[in-house]
């Protein structure tokens, strides 16, 4: 498994928030560290609503999120690393998302972790050009998860979770 080890202090048990940024769907994941064991908290896909204007559907994101951060107090976010693809409009606006997201997470205080892709493929699959089946075939085998997932974002961001807390060492 490839991971940049990071250090942070932490309480034993440490919660983050995880984030598969997007300002159409944001899949979002609680996850926590108890006794060496990845626990899922909470998991869930925000939806903007496709017919509001660009900046009402990112306060919705923000709104969300912000719900999120209040009710779970996480101690740090990781946020999946913005992956250009062919349409440029769209990365443009996933990129305004992660900016709302990022200014978010910095007026809480809450440090950020950034990973891309294929370290997320590589940290849940062990390959880092894991199709995307692949990885909502292993997210599963790695987290409890007790209820249907509708949305792929969401396993996206369960992921990115799990990446984080593989990747981090506590300060000693």
């Amino acid at each position: 498994m490839y991971c940049i080890f990071l250090r942070f202090p932490y309480t034993l048990e440490m919660r983050i928030l995880a984030i598969d940024p997007g300002y159409d769907r944001c899949g979002i994941a609680v996850l926590e560290k108890v006794s060496g064991r990845e626990v899922l908290i909470h998991s869930d896909c925000l939806r903007s609503n496709k017919s509001d204007d660009f900046s009402l559907r990112l306060a919705s994101i923000c709104a969300g999120v912000e719900d999120v951060v209040a009710r779970f107090a996480p101690v740090s976010i990781a946020l999946e690393k913005l992956f250009f693809a062919k349409n440029q409009k769209t990365a443009m606006s996933v990129a305004e998302t992660r900016g709302a997201l990022l200014s978010l997470a910095g007026a809480r205080r809450l440090p950020i972790v950034e990973y891309t892709p294929n370290q997320i493929k590589l940290s849940v699959t062990g390959y880092g050009a894991a199709t995307k089946e692949q990885m909502m075939k292993m997210v599963p085998k790695l987290v409890t998860i007790n209820k249907a997932i509708e949305f792929d974002d969401e396993y996206d961001a369960i992921a990115v979770g799990l990446t984080h807390l593989a990747c981090y060492r506590p300060l000693q």
